[in-house]
């Protein structure tokens, strides 16, 4: 049995076609690793959205609240895509909920796809600033993904220190697991396809 994820946010389905099949890669990412992040979400609580690991750890809501921020900054400040104004990224109200959060992110992400899927090569390899320095737009794309990947495991950490269930994003977890998972945890297994 194949892995499949309990949710799918963006199905394949919606994605719009690239300009470049090359870059096709680009939008299909992008749309699989916001469904893992929206999916790692759905498993907070509403209860736990001020949950903080240590003093000094940022608390779940603001993990949430920054990835919202910090992707309308990247799209619009260093990719160049159109983005909705600031004031209507975050949901609306004093606390909202985890759903509230999610659906935004999803809404989010997904009205980037078609100019995403519209780059050339021009536009992907052009030059853009980032921070105080110039990358390939390719690049910081890339780095956005990262970027958001890494966020997604600060949030697995504290599902699991809640003693919440941590969804599959890559692999197998402790919590989800299926016929024909192989994860690398030996050495028979790591050598595999080589010597």
């Amino acid at each position: 049995m194949a892995m499949e994820y309990e949710h799918v946010f963006i199905p394949s389905a919606a994605l719009p076609p690239t300009r470049l099949p090359l870059l096709r890669h680009l939008v299909e990412t992008y749309a699989s690793e916001t469904s893992k992040t929206a999916g790692v979400w759905s498993e907070l609580s509403d209860a736990q959205l001020e949950f903080r690991p240590h003093a000094r750890s940022s608390t779940v809501r603001q993990i949430l609240v920054h990835q919202l921020l910090s992707e309308r900054r990247f799209f619009a400040e260093f990719i160049g895509l159109p983005e909705p104004p600031v004031e209507s990224v975050l949901p609306a109200g004093e606390s909202p909920g985890v759903a509230t959060y999610v659906e935004r992110y999803v809404a989010l992400a997904t009205s980037r796809l078609a100019p995403l899927a519209q780059g050339d090569e021009g536009f992907w390899l052009a030059e853009v600033p980032f921070f105080d320095v110039r990358r390939e737009r390719i690049w910081v794309f890339w780095r956005r993904v990262l970027h958001t990947a890494h966020h997604r495991a600060q949030l697995g950490l504290c599902l699991r220190l809640l003693e919440g269930r941590v969804p599959p994003v890559y692999g197998p977890t402790a919590d989800v697991t299926w016929t024909g998972a192989d994860p690398t945890v030996t050495l028979d297994a790591a050598r595999r396809r080589g010597t």
